[in-house]
């Protein structure tokens, strides 16, 4: 008898061997995409509750991020799975490979989208409202670079949805209440028009990374639309983002800790024009991945301020 066939090939092997496709299929090594939508969620969790938002939507909000960003993975490799294929970083992914097959990645996917609708559900039916809009726009994004010249921009709204959704949580259980898409305010619109552009910018740089392959499978992309244009429509929507997220903070009262991050995140975006100007692959894709830190400045300013200073 082969005992090293044998042990390799027992059950728990196989699920051991399962489990860390799945992990690879929502990215689970790339923490980058989720804290990306982390971010600006959180900021207008703490926002919306004028500081400490509590336990219970802490976790919803935390969990349901990484649940519906990992099923918009899912999502998102299945409908790319023909052109993953013809650009050499995506070519490895599970679906693409064959490695999982479609209706397993759907399946799993599903799977997370609904584990994120019962954290959900725990909120309010406001918050519940918002999911759905929530769900339409991430299955709706991976099939836009069809048909959208600048395919960012949807993936902007995707990853704008958490906010509402966190007011609506916040909010939507008042007996006073208004309807469940309004219970964001002007201002907080503002920031969510900001959060637009910031995601705009990184995905951007994001797409920079892929311009040659991208042009021979004949998607769309922002990076694409812009041609020579895309250093500076980065820098433009960086500059919009700050501006906005600046501008609010200022029109709240919010003080030096808050100050002090937004420096520190519009220092990062100096950094990133460096990367990026030379247009290289390299320096696109650090700019991209190292955004992250951007949001998480801006968050911490914004959280210790309101400690320091509650609404």
């Amino acid at each position: 008898m082969d005992l090293h066939r044998t042990t390799s090939s027992s059950p728990s092997n196989c699920l051991k061997a399962r489990l860390a496709l799945w992990l690879d299929l929502i990215r689970w090594n790339r923490p980058a995409g989720w804290l990306l939508l982390l971010w600006p969620t959180l900021a207008a969790l703490w926002l919306a509750a004028g500081g400490w938002p509590g336990v219970h939507l802490l976790a919803v909000f935390v969990a349901g991020t990484v649940l519906m960003r990992s099923a918009g993975c899912c999502v998102n490799d299945v409908a790319d799975r023909e052109f993953d294929r013809h650009v050499k970083r995506t070519a490895q992914r599970p679906v693409t490979s064959g490695r999982v097959s479609v209706r397993e990645a759907l399946a799993v996917g599903a799977s997370l989208a609904l584990l994120a609708f019962a954290l959900v559900l725990s909120t309010t039916p406001a918050a519940v409202a918002w999911s759905f809009v929530a769900l339409a726009v991430t299955v709706a994004y991976p099939f836009a670079k069809r048909f959208v010249a600048m395919p960012q921009a949807v993936l902007g709204v995707a990853f704008s949805l958490g906010m509402p959704m966190a007011f609506a949580a916040v909010h939507g259980g008042s007996p006073d209440a208004g309807p469940w898409w309004s219970l964001m305010p002007a201002w907080a619109w503002a920031l969510w028009v900001g959060n637009l552009a910031w995601v705009l910018a990184y995905d951007t740089e994001y797409a920079m990374v892929d311009r040659d392959d991208d042009l021979k499978i004949g998607i769309r992309t922002s990076a694409l639309t812009l041609g020579r244009a895309d250093v500076a429509a980065v820098m433009g929507f960086y500059g919009l983002f700050l501006a906005l997220w600046g501008g609010v903070g200022w029109r709240l009262g919010l003080g030096p800790a808050y100050a002090a991050g937004w420096l520190g995140a519009a220092l990062q975006v100096l950094w990133h024009h460096r990367l990026i100007r030379g247009r290289s692959r390299e320096g696109c894709f650090a700019a991209f991945r190292a955004n992250h830190w951007v949001g998480a400045s801006l968050f911490a300013g914004l959280a210790l301020d309101l400690a320091l200073h509650p609404a």
